[in-house]
């Protein structure tokens, strides 16, 4: 199955074009939480913030199957 992962927020989507195919709605979420983490280390590298931002996985019919906001919580 081919999933997207596109970054939206209220305002305007960064759409992910290219998509990865996965085995199964489990290896989806990996890579998402992967994906999560690396850009919340980037972003606390540069200084910068996703508040307000999340990443929406989305399958070709444009379903969305999981989304994550990007800005971390406090646990």
């Amino acid at each position: 199955m081919r999933c997207y992962f596109h970054l939206v927020n209220s305002h305007e989507v960064i759409p992910d074009d290219t998509g990865i195919e996965v085995s199964d709605l489990e290896t989806m979420q990996l890579f998402a939480r992967q994906a999560i983490e690396d850009m919340r280390g980037e972003v606390m590298e540069l200084g910068e913030s996703w508040q307000g931002w999340r990443l929406e996985v989305v399958c070709p019919a444009g379903y969305v199957l999981l989304s994550v906001p990007l800005e971390p919580t406090l646990n």
